[in-house]
């Protein structure tokens, strides 16, 4: 079968299908490229289930903070496996395409999570707010009704805002051969394939990132302004230590997300190009969700010491 298909509709060939030529110039590195990719894959599931495992075991991380990180490891292991399966199998096979329809699913799964995502890490940064800032009032202010309102509001936002706007850039026609100088469906890439005038999409695009992206982002500054603000005000270094040392992994957090989201979808059309879309795209999808599990528990000492008195319980005892 070819790489794409097409149907007659007015002047134009429609596309029903897409090709990934991401990786084509790289042909005899494919499967040195599969072993790393399944090796990130399988690691990223592992350590966000591990995550997910201890803190559903462990009383005493059945806080806010570690509600919300559960959340957070759950939406990693989906939104990584919304893309590395497909690369998977398309290093592995020669014919590289996509159906128009499997393409809005991917794209609708990927955008939903990532804004998720962003919201979710702005629940977080109010949830380490009121815990440094409001010591006091934190159980009355973060009680469980309202973490699972902030975490609904994070998934609500996600799901209703990215399926708008997916379901907007699917209504243009796909012309030509329909080849994505990428390894999956994302926004930017699949708006240049299109034959039709993509200036209105290209600006929605960009309010949706600066409202729905940025608003979260400036949600994480808000707090951590005050956030640093109420530190600086602790008498003791211990103290300013143990109160920063909570917030770190965060902090670590936002910034590898949000350092290559806003440097891929607030750049103009012009200043995008392949090399750069997918070099972005690979930190974002791939690393950062590898990434996450590993400063969550190195950083993280009530981590570290749950999973060790877990797996000494789970020790076999040696016998004289």
């Amino acid at each position: 079968m070819s790489g794409s298909e097409h149907t007659k509709s007015g002047n134009h060939s429609l596309c029903t299908k897409f090709t990934f030529v991401a990786f084509s110039s790289l042909a005899e590195f494919q499967p040195v490229l599969f072993i790393v990719f399944l090796i990130i894959y399988l690691f990223t599931l592992g350590g966000n289930l591990i995550i997910i495992c201890l803190i559903w075991v462990t009383p005493y991380l059945h806080t806010p903070m570690y509600f919300f990180l559960v959340n957070l490891s759950f939406l990693e292991m989906c939104y990584i496996t919304s893309v590395v399966p497909q690369v998977l199998v398309h290093l592995l096979t020669e014919t590289k395409t996509m159906s128009v329809g499997g393409c809005a699913a991917q794209m609708y799964v990927f955008t939903i999570l990532g804004l998720t995502e962003c919201c979710l890490l702005a629940a977080m940064a109010y949830d380490r707010f009121v815990a440094i800032c409001y010591p006091l009032h934190y159980t009355l202010l973060m009680g469980p009704r309202v973490c699972l309102k902030l975490a609904a509001a994070s998934w609500t936002t996600g799901v209703v805002v990215e399926s708008a706007q997916t379901t907007w850039i699917f209504t243009l026609p796909f012309c030509g051969a329909g080849k994505i100088q990428h390894f999956f469906c994302d926004i930017m890439p699949i708006v240049k394939l299109a034959c039709a005038d993509t200036s209105h999409n290209e600006i929605v695009i960009f309010v949706v990132s600066v409202l729905f992206i940025m608003s979260p982002f400036f949600l994480i500054l808000w707090s951590y302004v005050h956030i640093l603000v109420a530190i600086l005000r602790i008498p003791s270094a211990a103290g300013r230590r143990k109160a920063f040392s909570t917030c770190s992994s965060h902090i670590l957090v936002v910034s590898l997300l949000y350092g290559t989201v806003l440097f891929s979808y607030l750049q103009p059309k012009t200043a995008h190009t392949p090399e750069k879309d997918k070099a972005t795209a690979l930190i974002y999808t791939v690393v950062t969700p590898s990434l996450n599990p590993v400063i969550y528990t190195l950083r993280n000492k009530e981590v570290k010491e749950a999973f060790q008195r877990v797996t000494q319980r789970h020790r076999p005892r040696q016998t004289a």
